[in-house]
This record gives C-alpha cells, structure tokens and sequence, in this order.
C-alpha cells in the first residue's frame, strides 16, 4: 500500500461525495469504491486508507496531482476552527462533515471548461456534456479518460462540440478559450483580481466562472461564488429563515464568513445534500 498522507480528520467517503452525486465523471470516475484518474498516461486508482489515500501508483509524478485533486492545500482544519468559535451553523456542519475535505480541479483548462458546461443548467446535465466531451477528445487509460489537452480542443469545429450537447454559444465560448494565448497555468502566480482581469476578456467567461476558478482550481481561500444558484439555495436553506435570498444579499453574506468563504461555500453545498438543516 502506498499511502499519500492527509492532515486528519480525513474522511474519504464525504469527501469524493461529489464524484457520485451528478452522474459518472470519465475524468474522475468513481469505481464503486475507489476514484479513478488518468495521470501522466497511466491509470491511478485512489482509495480509502488509515492517515489518508492509498494511490497506485504513488510517485513523482503522481503526488502532486491526486494532492490537487484531493484539495490537500485547503486549510480544512483553520476553517473548522473559525467555524466552532464564530458560527453555529457552520460549526454544526463541520461537525457533521468531519473529515470533509473539497476536491479540486488539477488543472486549469479542464476547470475552466467544466465550469462553462455547468453554465445555466443543472449539475447533473453540465456533468453528462462533459462525459461525452472526454470520451470524444481524450484518451482512455485503462478504465478511465484523460481530460481532453487545450490542443485537441483547439483543433475541432463547432458542429462537433454541439454534437456532444453544447449550445452554440458554449461551443465558441470553450473553442475561443482552447485557441487563445492566456498562460492559464501562469495564473496561479497571479493575485485575484488580476486573474479576474484577464478572465473575463475572454467570451463567455464571467464573474460565476471566474469565481469558481477561484474556488475550485486555484482554492483561494476567499473565493465566494455569490451568483451560483447553488449556493444561493444552500445559504437560504441554512441563513434565510425561510426566505430566498437574491443574488446581492448572498455576496453581502460572504463577508460574514472572512477568510473562509471558499471553504464554507463547499461546506454549505455539500450540507445541503449530505445534512441538511432540520
């Protein structure tokens, strides 16, 4: 057994939750008890251990990837702190999501497209699109599939993008952003408004998906996606007293939870499914 270690509590049941709730992920497949990657070519399958993730195979090239993907820089343990001291609602949550640990997208194309199908429509259609995205244009290692390179999406048409369930306008939107020359791994070098910046120069992206990019790629730890209807159903249920709060009382809301917003936006949603309010 290769163990990748984990700051404890670490629960991997809770924190995979989101790889079984939408639909199959062929980027991330769920195998019924471990969670498939493609890797540098090969086929890395990550399961439940004791301190953390047994992953086969575990090296170099390896680690820092299923790390990303298991969101090993979030500073889950800080955020349980803030929580018990400053919210009731959060301190309930991270005492039922002990060991919640949100998974993150390794890479900044495939966060980014990801985020474009979910544009508008529900989860479990964004994931559908995106399944037959990769099965199109990437390569299948073993039972899973690498997610399609910014390359290979730059070269196809727009008709076999709306072939897969993309609208015309997602099409260009994922087509204009595979050809074009943002360094979007230099990114992460960048600070966020900076990143937000050149984002949104690009068509199709907007604050919703830059906001996600900063959560679920870049796992700035204020990233707060006000805009997401999620998130606003999640802090309604939670917050709202039975009312739904609109978009702009949900951004104002964010400043409640300084500097933890990204981290309680994970603990909010995957609360919503997993423990909800009484």
């Amino acid at each position: 057994m290769a163990v990748l270690k984990l700051p404890r509590p670490y629960d991997f049941k809770v924190s995979t939750e989101r790889f079984r709730a939408f639909g199959p992920d062929l980027a991330n497949l769920w195998d019924g008890e471990a969670l498939l990657r493609a890797v540098d070519g090969r086929e890395v399958r990550i399961a439940a251990a004791p301190g953390g993730v047994d992953v086969e195979p575990l090296d170099a090239a390896t680690e820092p990837v299923v790390g990303k993907l298991l969101g090993a820089e979030l500073d889950v343990a800080g955020f349980s702190r803030f929580a018990a001291a400053a919210d009731p609602v959060l301190a309930r949550l991270a005492q039922a999501l002990a060991g919640f640990r949100p998974p993150l997208a390794p890479d900044p194309f495939e966060a980014l497209v990801g985020s474009i199908t979910a544009q508008q429509v529900s989860l479990f259609a964004a994931f559908a699109v995106r399944s037959r995205l990769i099965e199109r244009f990437g390569m299948r290692v073993g039972r899973v599939y690498s997610f399609p390179t910014r390359e290979r999406i730059a070269a196809a048409e727009p008709e076999e993008l709306t072939g897969l369930g993309f609208s015309r306008r997602k099409a260009e939107y994922t087509l204009t952003l595979a050809r074009s020359d943002l360094d979007l791994a230099g990114l992460a070098a960048l600070g966020e408004e900076a990143v937000r910046t050149r984002l949104v120069a690009l068509p199709g992206i907007g604050e919703w998906t830059v906001d996600w990019f900063l959560a679920r790629h870049l796992a700035r730890p204020r990233a707060w996606p006000a805009g997401d209807l999620g998130l606003r159903k999640a802090v309604s249920a939670f917050y709202g007293n039975g009312r739904d709060l609109g978009t702009a009382e949900v951004r104002d809301f964010g400043a409640r939870f300084e500097p933890w917003q990204n981290l309680t936006a994970h603990y909010l949603l995957t609360g919503l499914r997993v423990s909800p309010p009484g």
